[in-house]
């Protein structure tokens, strides 16, 4: 079973993402942060086998947070979720260690991202310069 940490401040958000993974029989969200720094706590607690990371938070933004899991945690595959994906966000995402980046709103290419990540590959489409 893929234990899958979802972090984002909105919680209608994380019930519909929650429901989108657990969609996936091999998948289960182990748990789930409204901040960046709870995003921090639950991994050092039990580090998932995943994170969904949202990009804007109410404390730190999800690049930081990324960086600051990366250290610690360099073998967790981190998939960065935002409403406003562009060029600048992606890049850098992954410069902060982050392994895919994708627009929330987009499903299918979480779904997609996920299992991407899952088999130790990245995931950043193509972003329209915004």
């Amino acid at each position: 079973m893929v234990r899958i940490l979802l972090v984002d401040d909105n919680p209608s958000v994380r019930h519909y993402l929650r429901a989108i993974l657990e969609q996936q029989t091999s998948w289960q969200v182990c748990g789930e942060a409204r901040t960046g720094a709870e995003a921090l706590h639950k991994v050092l607690e039990a580090p998932p086998d995943l994170i969904l990371l949202d990009y804007q938070m109410p404390d730190l933004n999800g690049v930081d947070v990324a960086k600051q899991i990366c250290e610690l945690f360099p073998k967790i595959p981190i998939l960065m979720v935002t409403l406003h994906l562009s060029k600048q966000l992606a890049e850098a995402a992954r410069l902060a260690g982050v392994r895919g980046a994708c627009a929330k709103q987009d499903i299918g290419s979480v779904v997609e991202a996920v299992q991407v990540l899952l088999s130790n590959q990245t995931y950043f489409p193509p972003v329209s310069v915004s």
